[in-house]
């Protein structure tokens, strides 16, 4: 048998006033897990758009490292090309010294100046990919720094976070065993209806207290009669406006 089935096996059926009282408990609990998690703020969001930002910037370095190292590859090859090229322009100048014709002459001097215009072509292409390498390991520079400084916020945001999670993960570690532990009470379709109203509440809070004849969440106010039916504990009432469970007084300073 599985653990949920031994849990569902050894629930025993509450009554209405016990079941209401289980889930005041449980909200008293959830309320007081949900302080320990305020204590630690905006930190974990923060921390997480960091870590995103740092990954951003390292796959931009990497990215900009490897397309220089693409640029300076291709500038080997353009300055090989040069070099080729200024070979084969001595060779044609060479042979011009021992042509037999004007033709042959002529031919040599198109290849030569067609060489010439490669070697200016690479010289121009050069220029263009030293400007390109210039500007983006001024780029890496500038994400180097700027990776730096968020590393710095990242590191000193976590130190923090890890600080308040080591003064209080005991507290809450007991906390959510005591959660867990009046929900095995509780029947589950009753927790997931509790569990469904505290995330659509903007406080957390699904059960709340009739107080001042209102209701502890949204504060209108609770008709006469069913403030009575709310006090006999009969049945489950909820707030007509906001939908949270409503809780008589009593109910606090029994618990």
């Amino acid at each position: 048998m599985t653990k949920e089935n031994t849990n569902v096996a050894n629930r025993k059926e509450l009554t209405i006033e016990e079941k209401l009282i289980a889930l005041y408990e449980l909200q008293k609990v959830d309320t007081e897990i949900n302080k320990i998690k305020t204590l630690r703020g905006e930190l974990p969001l923060e921390i997480g758009d960091l870590e995103d930002e740092l990954a951003g910037l390292e796959t931009r370095i990497l990215n900009l490292e490897e397309d220089i190292k693409t640029f300076q590859t291709t500038l080997s090859n353009k300055r090989t090309e040069i070099a080729n090229a200024e070979t084969l322009i001595k060779k044609y100048e060479s042979q011009q010294m021992n042509v037999r014709n004007n033709r042959e002459y002529d031919s040599l001097s198109k290849e030569i100046e067609f060489q010439t215009l490669e070697i200016e072509l690479c010289e121009k292409r050069i220029k263009e990919y030293i400007i390109e390498i210039e500007t983006k390991t001024e780029v890496i520079n500038q994400s180097k720094s700027v990776f730096e400084e968020r590393d710095k916020d990242f590191q000193q945001k976590k130190s923090e976070l890890d600080e308040i999670i080591a003064d209080t993960q005991k507290e809450e570690d007991i906390l959510e065993k005591k959660a867990e532990d009046i929900e095995t009470k509780i029947e589950e379709r009753l927790v997931f209806a509790y569990n469904r109203i505290r995330k659509n509440a903007r406080n957390g809070l699904a059960v709340v207290i009739v107080e001042r004849d209102a209701c502890g969440g949204c504060f209108n106010k609770i008709p006469p009669q069913r403030q009575v039916d709310i006090r006999t504990r009969k049945k489950i009432i909820v707030c007509e406006y906001c939908g949270r469970i409503l809780v008589d007084q009593e109910i606090a300073t029994e618990n």
